[in-house]
């Protein structure tokens, strides 16, 4: 059994989620799928032309709080990001390009720190080049592979695919069928998917 985690780089949420997924799922012998997809066509279809966060202030203002002390329990690095939410696109075709290459999970986390530890413009090829090369691979043919026909439809299809399997937000956790939603679900995801815990069907 594996784990398929469904990220967007602009969530808020997905950032604690994409720095400890890795050590809770070693712990436990569960595979992990990084899978971007785009949050904002999801939105779009919830009739909402921007972040919920910016369109409600009230709930907003909760989330930055909330994340102000996620990161302060988990001992991250954070700094709210001048421009919410970032374009996540050109990192999200950089991962599509080599789905499942040992570079990725790096790459992720590289970016996500990119956007909010250090507040950089993560839609910067500039940017997303530094991030590649951190996480041990050769930037510019990725970068390169990131404007081909294959890659953009690899991302459209993902995301297509996350709209069919009902993912309404991010971070989401897929473990076959079951959808678990939201950073502080990922532990029960992972014990789901080693067997630990079980629910009705």
């Amino acid at each position: 059994m594996y784990l398929e985690f469904w990220f967007d780089f602009g969530s808020t949420y997905s950032y604690p989620a994409a720095m400890r997924i890795e050590a809770l799922a070693v712990e436990r012998n569960i595979p992990v799928r990084w899978r971007p997809f785009m949050l904002g066509a999801i939105f779009k279809q919830q009739g909402w032309n921007d972040s919920p966060f910016n369109i409600y202030p009230d709930k907003g203002r909760y989330m930055w709080r909330d994340m102000t002390r996620i990161t302060s329990q988990l001992g991250l690095p954070w700094q709210e990001p001048s421009r919410f939410p970032r374009n996540g696109l050109l990192a999200a075709r950089a991962v599509c390009t080599a789905p499942d290459a040992h570079w990725v999970p790096q790459f992720c986390r590289e970016v996500f720190c990119a956007n909010f530890e250090h507040d950089e413009d993560i839609a910067s090829p500039e940017v997303i080049g530094r991030c590649l090369t951190a996480s041990g691979t050769v930037a510019q043919p990725v970068l390169e592979e990131t404007g081909s026909a294959e890659t953009k439809d690899r991302l459209h299809q993902q995301t297509r695919m996350a709209i069919e399997q009902h993912i309404f937000g991010a971070p989401s956790f897929l473990v076959g069928r079951e959808l678990f939603w939201g950073n502080e679900r990922l532990e029960t995801a992972l014990d789901f998917a080693a067997g630990a815990i079980a629910f009705p069907a």
